[in-house]
């Protein structure tokens, strides 16, 4: 009888330790999504036509293992500058983010588009221990630099 009253009351203390480890678990996947790449792209709103102009892109990661990433720019119109046309390739991982800087001009309205590409490159990441997902290798962002006449 005794062993039967030991059992009644080991389980509800049973089932609340499953309950507890059920809502642990589910907390615990939702906080290991990580975001492959996080891109903040800064660009003046308005400027006068000819004028130059700093574009500043930061790309972070959230993953654990470094990746290989290419980064440049494109845009709806021709852009001009001394280096609108960079393309800079780095490595990138979540305790080393990367800052990436072009100066362009326009004379016109132009929607600009700051890419990253994640790219099997060696000699870049230490030790070639670079990673490229198996989906979403490129990234993009864009934002519209308004020229005044």
């Amino acid at each position: 009888m005794r062993a039967l009253l030991l059992r009644s009351e080991a389980g509800p203390a049973a089932l609340l330790l499953v309950l507890c480890l059920q809502l642990g678990a589910g907390n615990a996947q939702e906080d290991t999504t990580w975001e492959v790449l996080t891109m903040d792209l800064q660009v003046q709103q308005t400027v006068r036509a000819g004028e130059e102009v700093p574009v500043t892109l930061k790309v972070q990661t959230q993953m654990k293992e470094c990746m290989v990433i290419k980064s440049y720019l494109i845009s709806s119109s021709p852009l001009e500058g001394p280096s609108h046309n960079y393309k800079f390739t780095g490595c990138l991982c979540d305790d080393y983010p990367r800052t990436f800087f072009w100066d362009i001009q326009s004379n016109s309205t132009v929607r600009i588009a700051a890419v990253v590409d994640i790219v099997q490159e060696l000699n870049i990441c230490p030790e070639d221990r670079a990673v490229v997902p198996i989906k979403g290798n490129r990234f993009h962002t864009f934002e519209t630099l308004q020229v005044l006449s």
